[in-house]
């Protein structure tokens, strides 16, 4: 609306069709939660306040104007608090620097998420390389033997293994980061049309610095030459590109959508307005762009005059009298909301909207977008080809919804259609400071309103608020709009979802960051070791009358303290190896084995989009092996997003057949064949829906009923809509079906073909599930006229004139129309949830259908069903003119619009009549409830956390066995924004579990990995969570959530999910895990220590911003439970067996210095030292990372336990480093004193006479035998020994025989001539070998078997039982294994599932005991008197039926499904009135509105059948 600042009385406007609320009203978190790192660009501005709070009146202002408030003369001078954008005015000089230009600068629309540019790579990434401990202190040791007196004998050699291993690091960061480069060039050159040859005052073309300017023509060259290279690849490859390019080269999915711009079609002859000369262009145009902007010639259609009229009932803004007609009909005149054009500037009409990148987009940019392209920045709306100034919008890109949303043009924008209509408007626009809150924005337009008939006078100043209706978000697409027209308030990294996004982290797998750590004792060790052979060195030459005084020639430092130094630095060369400098080049090679064998998993590729998973991340495929709590978004994620409206009851008479998922989960539990009992009732379906289909048929030839979209199959409906039972029946099948046709806000687009194809477009998907089956019931939408909608009803076209539309939101839980039936009646519909629609009726009447509609509304619910209740009232004329006086009056009201609009809504949806009620059902993604029933065996806990509603998200909780009917369900709401309330029901939850909430239990906690009995479960509203999660009050919602099975928080914004994340991770010190499918979810993917993307058919902004990227959540269970237990159990040995080796080699190096006074003597040829990790060694620990297997895949999946031990931490652990240390202590004495003790008696003599018994050819016998005795190790250590392995180690050990004799066999090797074959000749050696690996391995061997014998883990007794082929039955399955069919793992470690007791009956196992969904008992210690959750939001009554009540028939004709679930729910639990989340029948019948009063009964046609 429109305000003036000289505060005269606002007028009301004319009645408006259509009222929308903004977008959901979510509460955005506290500016100080915002990440720090995006913050700190924002702290020279002033914050306003974001947040609007119901209860206390508070509203969002900005710059003294509040959203929807006049302003006072105070607020002209208020100083801003947030943003000023100017358009076609000159900058006032407090917005100018000292140079005159502007003082504000803006973030550029450009996204760059790669981390280097092609002149950074090199710097940046050696900086990144050198911040690893091992590659400094290898670097230091190289720089170290460039200095002759430390003793390298090859300096120059010394420095390959780290160039190698430097190189390969840069190479794999280089191609990552390519791929990453690749994507922002797409989003970043994304075409996009934007005012052009105008002066855009807000910003200034900056003066481009030499430096940028190389860096640019960088760019520009690689890109050229990699473009020229792809193109040829191109054409040599006809056939496009292959299933590995697609999922490694994957294109974004805003480039993706943007497709269909180009086919936008338009007749040049078509009369209308004559648009831009750079509209959309026509599909045969060329599609690429060129280095400027491009222009195209054609333009969009539309059937929208916009000639500029003015409003004959104003003059210079005032009102002029009402007409007879407005007097008669009790309106008020017609409210004059001004123009931001200024009709009497004098323009040079140069300005035209041109084709160009996003990345040239800037704050203050007239742009015009068309229908199907995304929104480039945040932008409001001006004006749209809509005569109500109306446009739709699509999320999935933002929260995976494909439904729409309304976002309406600012009243004072919708005369702008043209390039010269811009550049003659005249404003400022204030806008608040850049946040996260996604569902709120407070802005103003302000401009002088002029009159064109006085040309002279002043004008009148006006402003009109902006919201978040008025708001294009980046991110999302334009939907059933020819165009909008927009301008610019926020690019780049300050638009929100962008500023949700966060910056992305760099993630380091846990097994890395312990690494440095246990490479730090590493170098406390070498130390030690160097201070020994310094001081001993120094000591030794201290000493007089030694032989050295008559032998050496004097020492190198000449006196005792240097020796003693240089012989410290020496040392550290020397024993170099005990730093495993190739350890981390050999993990990098490990972790990309294993993301190719994930990237090639084919059990993980979803062939309906043509995707395989695909890594983003190669260094944390470990994590995905410790895995403890799993973060999960629900809609896209869990859920297809797709609604099928599956059953209904109408006048107490239920129709529908159905088989759902939940009802399934259920019998399966009950120990029904399910596979028996679906296929059985899957073939019931299908007969009855050919029955349906015939008989619709004879009905009606409906042109619009698709066989193959048909959900509701109901043929009794049929019979009944036909009358057969009756003319009441008939009458309210035919009411029913016209409420459902009427009562919504969906678009409808027609689809030419025979039959033609109506496709619906709406807000929910919900209410297009419900008119789509009004639709193949014979009344069909056709589509709206200027003020109504017309509806073909069983094959007559009929217009019927919506007068108003009261939309849902989350406070009033329903929504209504009010329809002029083509009779002249006025009728309003409702739709909503079955409490708020109960307490809605008219008292005293209808309890017989109540009561039945209940039941069956209950039955449905128990089924995994959403359930709405629908209802009708007659008014009269006199009544509504009244009611829609009251009405215009909040439309038009500048403070607290919203809550009047609620309030006058509230006021007519009373005394309602009761018409039925509606059965849908959001399918999950196939194998949900599988999955996650296999990630919980695992121990793995999942939490939901989704932007939905609560009722929402409990109903999929129940479908896919994340909730059932043992659990008591915590519902966490507080109503009023109060720290203390929220304290103490944490206090009153925690007192149930015997918890305080003190660090002394949040101690025990981290410690305790243990799955949460399955008895409780936690729901929790965004406004809830908020309060929870400070500090206050963070570690007792943390211990509280500790103890329950599942967690579902509900409307959380994606800060929020990032916060949970956050949480969980550092208070607990656990690993998590987040996935999700939209860019609502991109934070708590990156929060999380592994981000999973789903990349369905809907947006892939989370795939962008993930570690990994799935097709389906099924997926999640194989990532984790089989390649991240292998990569994890791989990885924690193969660094094992590392440290150990080194510590072999190295050692035996050390006890030789025992016997020459530490003087740093090499007994191994300096080849070997440089080939022992390179070569002799490094095979068969790598592919012990690579390859090693302990059981298969699908013994992985059918014995979940084994992933345990991950989540314990047990493969890695300090024991283990410091056992394999000692261990490697150990066998290096026996190493090297097998050798010593072969010489210490006696001399080897070769056949010519030369002795054996010099340091090069002892070192031979040693370095032989060490060789052999650490393969053989790492042998004895895999759990796999197949001929690859054998053949890998014996290859291994073999190179050191053969690299001794061609090295020795060259004169070069100087003292190391001919030893080969002079050691290898005697038995000594031979025999010295066998013998040492024999000693060295025993205590190894005796250890391990002990352990499998007596101490057997989960793993020993698994691989145990599958050698004796109890596992065998696996192999008939290809990927997915049966739960039911899998035998039970005995083993001291593998915990039992919990047995609760079921309630005056038998315990019962998890596995067995039934689920009922969704409904949940409370407790007395978990009721809360205040929580309004699920599908109605009543209190506790403790009402319980008898549990022994017969089965009953449903009326007086079989209906299989009702009956079939009625009487299995009758078998176990009648009722479940208990239940605070969905309403039972006896509760329903109970419920008297709180709302209605009793005023004159008034009769509907048709009531009688419905009392």
């Amino acid at each position: 609306m429109v305000v003036k600042p000289d505060g005269e009385e606002s007028h009301v406007s004319n009645p408006i069709k259509r009222i929308r609320w903004a977008t959901q009203r979510v509460t955005g978190t506290n500016e100080r939660h915002i990440r720090q790192s995006i913050l700190d660009r924002f702290q020279h501005r002033k914050a306003g306040s974001l947040e609007k709070k119901r209860q206390s009146g508070e509203t969002p202002h900005l710059n003294g104007i509040r959203e929807e408030s006049e302003p006072s003369e105070a607020d002209e001078t208020h100083e801003t608090s947030g943003r000023r954008i100017y358009f076609n005015i000159p900058l006032p000089d407090n917005a100018k620097d000292a140079d005159g230009h502007p003082a504000a600068h803006y973030e550029r629309n450009k996204i760059r998420t790669a981390k280097y540019t092609p002149l950074s790579f090199v710097p940046k990434n050696l900086w990144f390389q050198f911040h690893n401990v091992a590659n400094i202190y290898f670097l230091f040791v190289i720089l170290l033997g460039i200095y002759w007196i430390f003793g390298n004998p090859n300096p120059a050699l010394s420095s390959v293994p780290l160039i190698v291993i430097l190189f390969l690091t840069a190479v794999k960061d280089g191609i990552e980061d390519w791929r990453r480069t690749v994507l922002d060039n797409e989003l970043n050159n994304a075409p996009t049309h934007r005012l052009v040859d105008w002066n855009n005052v807000n910003t200034s073309e900056d003066a481009i610095s030499l430096w940028r300017k190389i860096k640019k023509a960088t760019t520009h060259a690689i890109l050229s030459t990699y473009q020229s290279w792809t193109s040829k690849r191109q054409k040599e490859s006809a056939g496009g590109k292959t299933y590995v390019e697609r999922a490694l080269d994957e294109t974004r999915p805003s480039v993706d959508a943007r497709q269909s711009i180009f086919s936008i079609q338009s007749d040049p002859d078509e009369q209308g307005i004559k648009m831009t000369p750079v509209p959309s262009p026509l599909p045969d145009k060329d599609r690429q762009l060129g280095n400027d902007r491009l222009g195209v010639d054609d333009r969009p259609t539309t059937s929208f005059s916009f000639e500029h009229e003015e409003n004959p009932s104003t003059v210079n803004g005032q009102h002029s009298m009402p007409s007879a007609k407005e007097k008669e009909l009790g309106r008020a005149p017609v409210k004059f909301y001004g123009s931001i054009i200024d009709p009497l500037k004098q323009v040079p009409g140069k300005a035209r909207f041109a084709r160009d990148y996003w990345k040239s987009i800037q704050v203050g940019d007239f742009v015009r977008i068309y229908n199907e392209d995304q929104i480039p920045a945040d932008i409001v709306v001006l004006s749209t080809s809509d005569p109500d100034g109306q446009c739709y919008v699509e999320t999935k890109n933002l929260d995976g919804e494909t439904n729409l949303k309304v976002r309406q043009a600012l009243h004072c924008g919708r005369k702008l259609k043209h390039a010269k209509d811009c550049e003659k408007t005249s404003f400022v626009v204030e806008s608040e400071t850049p946040n996260v809150n996604l569902y709120q924005y407070s802005g103003a337009a302000r401009w002088t309103q002029r009159d064109p008939r006085k040309p002279e006078g002043s004008g009148v100043e006006m402003a009109e608020p902006i919201s978040i209706n008025n708001l294009l978000l980046r991110g999302c697409s334009l939907r059933n709009t020819d165009w909008i027209l927009g301008i610019v308030v926020y690019t780049g990294r300050e638009t929100k979802i962008m500023l949700n996004s966060g910056i992305t982290p760099s993630k380091r797998s846990r097994i890395a960051r312990d690494l440095n750590w246990y490479v730090i004792y590493n170098f406390v060790v070498l130390f030690f070791m160097c201070l020994v052979s310094g001081i001993v060195q120094g000591i030794t030459w201290a000493k007089s009358r030694t032989s050295s005084d008559f032998f050496e020639y004097g020492s190198i430092g000449g006196n005792p303290a240097l020796d003693g130094f240089i012989t410290f630095w020496s040392s550290v060369i020397l024993f170099q190896n005990l730093v495993p400098i190739s350890l981390y080049i050999s993990l990098e090679i490990i972790r990309t084995a294993q993301a190719f064998f994930i990237y090639s998993d084919t059990f993980m590729y979803y062939d309906k989009i043509d995707y395989p998973c695909t890594p983003k991340s190669w260094n944390i495929s470990d994590d995905l092996g410790q895995i403890e709590y799993v973060f999960s978004d629900k809609t896209g994620t869990l859920t297809q997003n797709v609604m099928e409206f599956k059953k209904c009851t109408i006048n107490g008479v239920p129709y529908g057949e159905a088989y759902t998922e939940a009802q399934a989960g259920m019998q399966r539990r009950q120990g029904i064949d399910i596979e028996a009992e679906g296929a059985k009732v899957h073939k019931q379906i299908a007969e009855d829906r050919v029955k349906m289909l015939q008989d619709l048929r004879k009905m009606h030839a409906n042109p619009y009923l698709h066989d193959d979209e048909l959900t509701f199959v109901a043929p009794d409906f049929v019979v009944d809509l036909g009358g057969a039972s009756g003319t009441e029946q008939k009458i309210a099948n035919e009411e029913f079906m016209l409420a459902l046709a009427l009562c919504h806000t969906v678009i409808t687009e027609r689809t030419p073909g025979d039959p033609p194809k109506l496709e619906f477009k709406a807000q929910s998907p919900d209410e297009a599930a419900l008119v789509a089956t009004a639709r193949d019931c014979g009344f069909t939408v056709m589509g709206r006229s200027n003020d109504g909608i017309i509806l073909n009803v069983l094959g007559r076209e009929k217009e019927f004139t919506v007068l108003n539309t009261l939309e849902f939101n989350s406070s009033r839980k329903r929504m209504s129309a009010i329809i002029r039936m083509p009779n002249g009646k006025i009728i309003l519909y409702c739709k909503g949830a079955d409490s708020v629609i109960y307490s809605r009726l008219r008292p005293g009447e209808q309890p017989q259908l109540r009561r039945l509609t209940g039941e069956h509304l209950e039955m449905f619910a128990r089924e995994g069903l959403r359930t709405l209740c629908i209802a009708c009232k007659e008014l009269n004329e006199e009544e509504y003119q009244a009611w829609n006086k009251e009405h215009d009056l909040a439309a038009a009201a500048i403070v607290d619009r919203e809550d009047k609009l609620e309030a006058v809504s509230d006021a007519i949806e009373r005394d309602l009549t009761l018409l039925g009620g509606t059965a849908i059902e959001d399918r999950l993604q196939d194998g949900v409830p599988d999955a996650i029933a296999l990630l919980g065996d695992a121990g793995i806990k999942l939490w939901v956390l989704t932007g939905d509603k609560v009722e929402t998200a409990i109903n999929i909780g129940f479908s896919c066995n994340l909730l059932n009917n043992d659990m008591d369900l915590i519902v966490f709401k507080i109503e009023e924004d109060d720290m203390d309330l929220a304290e103490a029901e944490l206090a009153k939850h925690l007192e149930a579990f015997g918890l305080n909430g003190t660090d002394e239990e949040l101690h025990v906690a981290r410690k305790d990995h243990s799955a949460p009995k399955p008895t409780h479960a936690i729901v929790i509203d965004g406004d809830s969570l908020k309060l929870v999660l400070e500090d206050r009050l963070r570690q007792k919602f943390l211990l509280l959530c500790k103890q329950c099975k599942s967690v579902l928080c509900c409307r959380v914004s994606p800060s929020q999910k990032a916060a949970v994340v956050r949480m969980v991770k550092g208070g607990l010190d656990v690993m998590t895990l987040s996935v999700g499918d939209g860019a609502n979810d991109v934070a708590m993917i990156q929060e999380a220590d592994v981000g999973v993307g789903i990349a369905g058919e809907e947006g892939r902004q989370a795939v962008m911003s993930s570690d990994y990227a799935i097709g389906q959540f099924r997926f999640l269970q194989r990532l984790i439970l089989v390649h991240g237990r292998w990569s994890y159990r791989r990885l924690a040995e193969t660094i094992a067996n590392f440290f150990y080796k080194n510590i072999v080699w190295t050692f035996a190096l050390f006890w030789y210095q025992i016997y020459n006074n530490f003087d740093v003597t090499y007994l191994f040829d300096y080849t070997y030292i440089l080939l022992v990790n390179l070569a002799f060694t490094s095979l068969p620990v790598i592919f012990m990372g690579i390859l090693d297997q302990d059981v298969s895949d699908k013994v992985s999946l059918a014995v979940p336990q084994l992933y345990r031990r991950g989540i314990e931490r047990k493969e890695w652990t300090s024991v283990k480093f410091w056992t394999y240390m000692i261990d490697g202590i150990y066998q290096s004495v026996i190493c090297y004193y097998m050798g010593h003790l072969i010489f210490a008696p006696a001399t080897f003599e070769t056949s010519n006479g030369l002795g054996i018994n010099d340091r090069p050819r002892v070192g031979v016998y040693i370095a032989c035998a060490t060789i052999v005795v650490v393969n053989l190790y790492v042998l004895m250590n895999m759990y796999r020994w197949d001929w690859l392995f054998l053949l890998l180690v014996a290859i291994s050990i073999l190179l050191i025989w053969f690299w001794t004799g061609i090295y020795t066999a060259f004169s070069s090797s100087a003292q190391f001539y001919k030893a080969a074959p002079q050691v290898f000749g005697q038995l000594s050696f031979w025999a010295m070998v066998l013998l040492t690996a024999a000693i060295c391995l025993l205590p190894r061997f005796a250890a391990k078997a002990f352990q499998k014998i007596y101490r057997p883990r989960d793993i020993d007794i698994i691989r145990e039982q599958v050698s004796q082929g109890k596992y065998n039955h696996l192999d008939r399955y290809e990927a997915y294994v049966p739960p039911a069919k899998l035998p039970s793992a005995a083993s001291s470690e593998v915990s039992d599932p919990p047995k609760p007791q079921q309630r005056g009956g038998k315990g019962l196992a998890d596995d067995e005991r039934p689920i009922y969904p969704p409904s949940v008992a409370n407790t007395a210690t978990t009721h809360n008197a205040r929580s309004q959750n699920g599908s109605d939001g009543t209190d506790y009554t403790g009402h319980r039926f008898s549990l022994d009540q017969p089965p009953r028939p449903s009326l007086d004709r079989p209906r299989p499904s009702f009956d079939r679930m009625r009487d299995s729910m009758d078998r176990i639990r009648p009722s479940f009135e208990a239940s605070n989340d969905f309403t039972s029948a006896a509760l329903l019948t109970r419920l008297e509105s709180s709302h209605s009063g009793t005023p004159t009964r008034r009769t509907l046609h048709g009531e009688s059948s419905l009392r």
